[in-house]
């Protein structure tokens, strides 16, 4: 027994012990840290593999989406198209053209007896204008009024009324009114 007190009281031996004992502590912590750290990355690979999952099937949802909108934006052009050339073709039948020409002849008129009454330039001025304005009016809503109202135009029909005496002395009321 004294060699085991003469063992225990050398510092050698100490050193030794201490040196076992953080060894044990270390060894544990590690233990823990290691078995904590595998159940850290159990669970981050399998957040990963949902995370994929979900973002496939979101890519699939988008992608679907994205070639139903595709589809969609073909069939709008080609019936955008179609429209186009129903235009093209009805705005060339016979009567259509001169149609055109009357409505635009009226709103000169209407527009020169406003602005300048007898003048060659201020017509031309009208025409052009009232070109233009039919131009404009043949898409959109102008031209939504227009089908609904065929009456209907951007100037007040202007309406005036006369007092003429017939040979009897009796009074005749004359009132003449733009037609539209």
């Amino acid at each position: 027994m004294d060699t085991l007190i003469n063992i225990i009281s050398e510092p050698f031996t100490w050193g030794i012990g201490v040196g076992l004992i953080l060894l044990f502590l270390s060894w544990n912590s590690a233990r823990k840290d290691k078995k904590h750290l595998k159940n850290e990355l159990k669970r981050i690979t399998k957040e990963n593999a949902d995370l994929q999952t979900h973002l496939g099937t979101q890519l699939k949802i988008n992608a679907k989406g994205n070639e139903t909108l595709q589809a969609q934006l073909d069939d709008m052009r080609q019936q955008n198209e179609t429209l186009r050339m129903n235009i093209q073709t009805l705005q060339q039948k016979p009567g259509k053209v001169e149609q055109r020409k009357l409505e635009i002849m009226e709103i000169a008129v209407s527009t020169m007896r406003e602005q300048a009454p007898g003048f060659a330039a201020a017509w031309e001025k009208s025409m052009r204008s009232a070109e233009d304005e039919l131009q404009a009016a043949e898409g959109g809503f102008t031209k939504l009024i227009h089908k609904i109202v065929p009456g209907f135009r951007a100037t007040p029909s202007i309406s005036t009324t006369k007092d003429q005496d017939d040979a009897d002395g009796k009074t005749i009321q004359i009132d003449s009114a733009k037609e539209g």
